[in-house]
This record gives structure tokens, C-alpha cells and sequence, in this order.
């Protein structure tokens, strides 16, 4: 990764750091990757969310090989873009009809390191939902 100047940054092996109270609501409509913060932060409220909650919102293309996060964190809007070179993303299954859903801080760490969901096997944890949050 090179920042405006031109200079390597090191990301320390970190992409994204997600606190456990916010949520992830993927779209699972296809959008179109053109969009910026203006017209994601759109989508979002088509989703019927708020999209200066703090909370992630995920978007994918038709082709699912572009994936953008919009995110707004109290100084601006914030937007991590990937496109895969190879492969494409592989997204939860969700019932027919719905706009989106909530996926955990580690199934969307999963989709964006290429992880095959369905093969995925989740050992019985503790679920501890913070209060005020409902659990969906």
C-alpha cells in the first residue's frame, strides 16, 4: 500500500478492526460499484438504516469480484474498496426477498479473505448480546 506521497505504509498485517457493538448489514441486491459515499450512503437508507449509525454496510457487485464497505465514523464517511483479482466473494445464504442481512465481525472477515461459507463449521460458544442490542 503506497499513501499520497507515494510512501509504503505498513499496515501492521491489519485491514479492518471492528468493535464488537457494531453490526454488519450486508445488501444482498447487487450494486453498482460506481457508487460513492453519496449515493451508498443511499442505498443504505433504501435498507431502511441510518447510515451515520456507525454501523458497516457491504455492497457487492453482480459479478460478486468488488466488495465496498461504507461506514461513518463521527469525523466522515469512510469507504474500503476490494476487487478481487481472481474469484469471486461468497456471500451468506438468505431467504428469497431479503434486503439484508446481519452478518458477525467474523463471517465478513471470512468473505473478504475467500473462506467457502458453507464449509465453514462453528463450534457451540457463548453468544453474549450487549444490552440495548437486539439480536437478529
Amino acid at each position: 500500500y503506497t499513501n499520497v506521497r507515494g510512501k509504503a505504509v505498513d499496515l501492521g498485517g491489519r485491514v479492518l478492526t471492528l468493535p464488537p457493538n457494531v453490526r454488519v448489514h450486508l445488501a444482498t441486491e447487487p450494486c453498482d460499484m460506481r457508487k460513492s459515499f453519496r449515493g451508498l450512503s443511499g442505498l443504505v437508507r433504501r435498507l431502511q438504516q441510518d447510515p451515520l449509525s456507525g454501523h458497516v454496510f457491504c455492497f457487492v457487485n453482480q459479478r460478486r469480484t468488488m466488495l465496498k464497505l461504507l461506514v461513518h465514523d463521527r469525523t466522515g464517511y469512510l469507504i474500503y474498496y476490494k476487487r478481487l483479482s481472481r474469484g469471486t466473494f461468497q456471500l451468506p445464504v438468505v431467504a428469497e426477498g431479503q434486503a439484508r442481512v446481519v452478518v458477525d465481525r467474523a463471517t465478513l472477515a471470512m468473505m473478504l479473505e475467500g473462506v467457502d461459507l458453507t464449509s465453514v463449521k462453528r463450534r457451540l460458544r457463548h453468544h453474549h448480546v450487549p444490552s440495548g442490542v437486539a439480536d437478529t
